[in-house]
C-alpha cells in the first residue's frame, strides 16, 4: 500500500511554471535590449560559443519536482495486521415529495433535513450507511457502505425533482430497506418526512421492520401550522392548487411519524428541536444496538522513500551551480 505523508509539499509544485514564466519573461528582456545595439548575426560572429540559457530553468524545475516529492514522502506499508470493526447499519430515508420544499421552517424542509443529515453522517464514520429516497414510491439511492464522504455528496445533490412520482409512500421506504440487506445483525432506519403518507400499510411495516430486529427512528420535519407548497414553473415559482382551485396547504403530521416509532421499536424527534441535541440522542440510542463485527487489515508499519528524490535533488543542485552551461560555436 502506498500513500503520502504530507499532501502539503504539492504545493511546491506551483513553483514550477512560475520559474518557467519568470524565465521567459527575464529572457525576452535581455533579447530585446541586445537587439537595440547589435543584431544576432553580428554577435554570433564576435563569440565563438552560445549559452544554453534554458538549461538552468529547466533544471531548475526539475530539483523543484524532486524536493516536493521528497517533502511528501511517499511510504510503502511493510507490516500488515487484522482488526476487528464493530459498526452499526443504518438505512436514512429521506422524503423528496413537493410538501418538502414547504418554507414553514428555514430555509425549507428538504434544506433543513439534508443539514441534519449531512451532521448525522460526520457522526458515524466507521459505520455502515444506505440512503433511501422516496415520494410517490421509493428507490435505492445507495446501499450500505462504509463510505460516508460519498454518502454526504448524495446528500447535497438530492431534491425534490428527483421523485419519479409525487406522494409520500413511507411503507415502501421501510419494505425497500428490509429487502436491501438479510444481514442477522440488528440495523436500523432513520426515517426524515412531513408525515403526509399517502399509503395504509407504514404502520404495518414499522411492527414487521421491530420483529426482525431493526429499530425505526422518525424525524418530523415542519411544523402544525404548515404554508403553502411551491413548484417552478417554466423558471417561475407558484403554488400547488387542488382540483377546486384552492392552493394546498401542507401540514406536518406528528402523530403518524410518532405511531411508526412506536410500533418500530425507535424514538420519535422532531427537528424543529435542537439539531446537535436530536443526533446525540439518536447516536446513544444507536451504541445500545448490537453491532455488526466486521475484520479489516491496515497496516503498522510504512517504509520512506524521500531519500530516493532528496539525494538527486541535492546532485542536480551541484550541477547548476557548478557546470558551465556554454556550447562551442564551429
Amino acid at each position: 500500500m502506498l500513500r503520502w505523508e504530507d499532501f502539503s509539499g504539492f504545493y511546491m509544485l506551483f513553483l514550477i511554471p512560475a520559474i518557467l514564466l519568470l524565465w521567459w519573461w527575464i529572457s525576452s528582456n535581455k533579447q530585446r535590449q541586445r537587439d537595440r545595439f547589435i543584431s544576432t548575426e553580428m554577435m554570433e560572429k564576435l563569440i565563438n560559443f552560445r549559452v544554453l540559457d534554458w538549461v538552468k530553468p529547466v533544471l531548475l524545475g526539475i530539483i523543484v519536482l524532486f524536493l516536493a516529492i521528497a517533502y511528501v514522502n511517499p511510504q510503502a506499508g511493510l507490516k500488515k495486521e487484522k482488526q476487528k470493526v464493530e459498526n452499526s447499519d443504518i438505512f436514512i430515508a429521506l422524503d423528496i415529495s413537493n410538501s418538502m420544499n414547504v418554507r414553514d421552517i428555514s430555509p425549507s424542509r428538504i434544506e433543513k433535513s439534508k443539514k441534519f443529515i449531512s451532521d448525522f453522517l460526520l457522526t458515524r464514520y466507521g459505520d455502515q450507511v444506505g440512503l433511501i429516497y422516496f415520494a410517490g414510491s421509493a428507490f435505492l439511492q445507495m446501499p450500505l457502505t462504509t463510505d460516508i464522504a460519498a454518502a454526504g455528496m448524495f446528500v447535497k445533490a438530492v431534491n425534490t425533482n428527483m421523485a419519479g412520482t409525487q406522494g409520500t409512500n413511507i411503507g415502501e421506504a421501510l419494505q425497500l430497506a428490509l429487502k436491501s440487506t438479510q444481514e442477522p445483525q440488528q440495523k436500523a432506519i432513520l426515517l426524515i418526512s412531513d408525515g403526509e403518507d399517502h399509503d395504509d400499510k407504514a404502520i404495518e411495516m414499522a411492527r414487521q421492520a421491530r420483529d426482525k430486529g431493526w429499530s425505526v427512528f422518525t424525524v418530523s420535519v415542519g411544523t402544525e401550522a404548515g404554508a403553502l407548497v411551491p413548484v417552478n414553473e417554466d423558471g417561475r415559482e407558484t403554488y400547488i392548487y387542488d382540483d377546486k382551485g384552492n392552493p394546498v396547504k401542507s401540514v406536518v403530521n406528528k402523530t403518524l411519524l410518532k405511531d411508526i416509532a412506536a410500533q418500530g421499536g425507535g424514538t420519535y424527534y422532531n427537528l424543529t428541536d435542537d439539531t446537535r441535541s436530536v443526533i446525540m440522542d439518536i447516536n446513544q440510542r444507536l451504541e445500545k444496538m448490537q453491532k455488526h463485527l466486521r475484520e479489516t487489515r491496515s497496516y503498522t508499519e510504512y517504509a520512506s522513500y524521500y531519500q530516493y528524490f532528496l539525494f538527486p535533488a541535492i546532485v542536480l543542485l551541484l550541477v547548476g551551480f557548478f557546470y558551465d552551461f556554454k556550447r562551442r560555436v564551429s
